[in-house]
């Protein structure tokens, strides 16, 4: 018994290093079109964990990992500056236009939803 529990632990442990392997790609990208790139980690509940990624350019993205420890992992790997939270001047380096501003006057104020 305690054999399959090692290989389980062992099959699991590769599939979060592949899972980390490939957002840290997508990071990387993502900061290679946009300058460079910064971003934050929240666990968001049960969904998993979300890497907001914001670029030297104002553009913004983000990505969903299924745990806390594989978007660290990501983030680490990517190798990106990570802030503990979404404030201050790194949220104002986001930069909206006419979608986002309408989607949320939309979404506030019964506006045009842009779906």
């Amino acid at each position: 018994m305690a054999d399959t529990q090692q290989v389980d632990d062992s099959k699991q442990a590769a599939k979060a290093e592949r899972k980390a392997a490939r957002l840290a790609k997508e990071i990387g990208a993502f900061a290679r079109a946009h300058g460079g790139a910064e971003g934050q980690v929240s666990y968001i509940g049960h969904e998993g964990t979300r890497i907001v990624l914001v670029g030297e350019d104002g553009g913004w993205g983000d990505l969903v990992a299924p745990s806390y420890a594989i978007a660290q992992s990501a983030v680490e790997k990517a190798g990106i500056t990570v802030h503990e939270n979404f404030d201050g001047e790194f949220a104002a380096k986001v930069k909206t236009g006419p979608y986002e501003w309408t989607r949320m006057a939309g979404i506030q104020l019964g506006g045009p939803k842009n779906a």
